[in-house]
């Protein structure tokens, strides 16, 4: 009788531990693999430094799929580290502007942030170099026209349908009351009202279209005594974009939320 009952104690745990998943770690390890194959998608151009990197850092650490372009991925050792996948491009060139978009295909894009841009100091209208300045306006302004074009079948594919562009305080109209930095400013104002015409076309669609500023950092063009550190302007920043909604579209936004004017 003590054997059969032992037995019997026997089959039930057994069937117990048939019940019971083998090792907890490995449905942690499916939930991940779920999340991770759900997870929304953002473009970051000009990935490889300053606020570009530091998007592609927070935004892969929120376990969003980052791709990040660089000029030259083959130097993007610390944008390779956060998992990013890069794509070269330099956005004043439109044929890397469609080598880019074939490599992606039909891949679907949530949120498109241009971020690549350069800088002009030009004090006053002397200084002007029109080479420099033609320059600045090809890549701050005409870039993200080129890019949004051609990605804009993988924007409608996402669910996300978020269009953000890297303006400046200097792009504002009503702001410019010290003149200076020509070329800089003009190429930034001319960026806000892409953006403003954009988030007019798209707005039937549901996208959301905005210009932000990104306050003042301390990067390569913002200088070491700048009063932002990337990392408060990015957080400050995402907190911004995550809060968005189709009916903010069209709008000019600071780093902190504050509404900016035109």
């Amino acid at each position: 009788m003590r054997a059969w009952n032992l037995l019997i104690v026997g089959v039930i745990v057994a069937g117990s531990l048939a019940l019971t998943p083998a090792d907890p770690q490995s449905a942690t390890e499916g939930d991940t693999e779920t999340t991770t194959s759900t997870a929304r998608c953002v473009l970051i151009t000009g990935a490889n430094r300053g606020l570009g990197l530091e998007f592609a850092k927070q935004y892969a650490d929120a376990g969003w799929d980052v791709i990040g372009t660089a000029r030259k991925p083959d130097e993007a050792a610390e944008l390779r580290a956060t998992g990013a996948t890069i794509l070269q491009l330099d956005v004043t060139d439109d044929d890397a502007v469609k080598r880019m978009a074939k490599q992606l295909d039909s891949r679907a894009i949530d949120l498109l942030i241009h971020n690549a841009g350069i800088g002009s100091r030009a004090p006053s209208l002397s200084d002007i170099d029109i080479e420099q300045t033609a320059r600045v306006l090809d890549v701050n302004l005409l870039g993200p026209m080129r890019v949004t074009t051609a990605l804009l079948p993988n924007l409608r594919a996402g669910s996300g349908k978020t269009i953000v562009s890297i303006s400046s305080a200097l792009g504002s109209l009503e702001r410019n009351t010290s003149g200076r930095y020509y070329g800089y400013r003009e190429s930034k104002a001319g960026l806000n009202m892409f953006m403003r015409s954009l988030a007019a076309e798209l707005q039937p669609d549901g996208f959301t279209c905005i210009a932000m500023s990104p306050g003042w950092v301390r990067t390569d063009m913002g200088g070491a005594g700048a009063s932002l550190s990337p990392e408060q302007s990015i957080t400050g920043m995402r907190a911004v974009i995550a809060d968005l909604t189709p009916e903010k579209t069209g709008r000019f936004f600071n780093h902190d939320g504050e509404e900016l004017p035109w």
